[in-house]
């Protein structure tokens, strides 16, 4: 179940991630609380920075609970590299990001060294 909850962590990373980059923090600055419900767009302004919250709350649960069952090391390696692999392929099949082949060959070697640790912790 560690696995698990190793392999959940990560994906809450990914979308941490990306609340990051959509995030606006000078725009999270000028907003007008007290008319907070009557001003139109305020929501695409605050969701980012809900998502960095809840998203990053999230993780850190999630990676305490594996890291109870799975060496630290081995935990964190695992969880950064399918972290890394999964910012990269949402980049590239959602956001439309640039790549080349051989991105995808450093890819496949991180997998390989993901399935080695989970294998031999």
């Amino acid at each position: 179940m560690a696995w698990v909850y190793l392999i959940i962590a990560a994906v809450f990373e990914i979308a941490w991630t990306f609340s990051l980059r959509f995030m606006n923090v000078k725009k999270l600055r000028t907003l007008h609380w007290k008319a907070f419900f009557v001003q139109a767009g305020n929501w695409a302004v605050v969701w980012p920075f809900i998502g960095y919250i809840v998203f990053g709350l999230a993780n850190i649960y999630c990676i305490s609970i594996a890291m109870k069952e799975i060496p630290a090391s081995t935990a964190l390696a695992v969880w950064m590299g399918t972290a890394l692999v999964g910012v990269k392929l949402v980049e590239i099949f959602f956001l439309k990001g640039t790549y080349d082949l051989y991105q995808f060959l450093y890819i496949g070697l991180i997998l390989v060294g993901i399935v080695g640790l989970k294998r031999h912790p």
